[in-house]
């Protein structure tokens, strides 16, 4: 079985965005491409979690897409979706969000080197939130869980971390790969968008 793999979520909706936020470039690369690159550094699988019908920009050769079998029901069907792509195929996998093209890879490092045998989920804490897209999961135990409360009718993604044996990470110990943070850096709005690209 391979040591890590990486699913990059990108089926929103990009309302508050009013258009597909997986289109905006970056450097030349649009977000998603550029976040299956910054992962695909560290795993050997990446699985790119979409929603049905949705137009994706071309990714490299190699990546994976599942399409979520029910609409509009948010960041947990999707990591569900992932998360299932890899049971049996990877150890642990890197959840990232298309709309944070910020991603340190480093990041995956570290929390990395933080897991063990005895968690399912190796949890950022970071400026008082958790940050579920941008944590390792174990998918033998978490893509049953994630299922598991489709099933009882949640929607939310902040739910699934009361169903595993997380490890939370503090601040402090993110710092040093990434002391500005920049990985949880999301891109909502058209002034994020602004913000992030800097001055014309």
């Amino acid at each position: 079985m391979e040591q890590l793999g990486a699913i990059v979520l990108c089926g929103g909706m990009s309302r508050r965005m009013g258009r597909p936020k997986e289109w905006l470039t970056i450097g030349g690369e649009t977000f998603v491409g550029r976040v299956v690159r910054l992962a695909s550094t560290r795993a050997s699988i990446v699985v790119v979690s979409a929603a049905p019908g949705q137009d994706l920009p071309p990714l490299p050769p190699g990546v994976e897409v599942v399409r979520d079998p029910v609409p509009d029901l948010g960041p947990l069907r999707g990591i569900a979706s992932g998360l299932g792509a890899l049971v049996g195929r990877v150890e642990w996998a890197f959840a990232a969000a298309a709309d944070a093209p910020m991603l340190e890879p480093r990041w995956i490092d570290r929390l990395r080197e933080l897991a063990s045998v005895e968690f399912d989920l190796v949890l950022p804490h970071v400026d008082g939130r958790e940050h579920p897209l941008a944590a390792l999961y174990r998918p033998e135990a978490a893509a049953p869980a994630a299922l598991a409360l489709l099933d009882s009718g949640a929607s939310r993604l902040g739910l699934l971390p009361r169903s595993l044996r997380t490890r939370v990470v503090v601040a402090e110990e993110l710092a040093g790969v990434d002391p500005r943070f920049q990985t949880l850096r999301n891109v909502n709005r058209p002034e994020d968008y602004d913000a992030l690209l800097g001055p014309s």
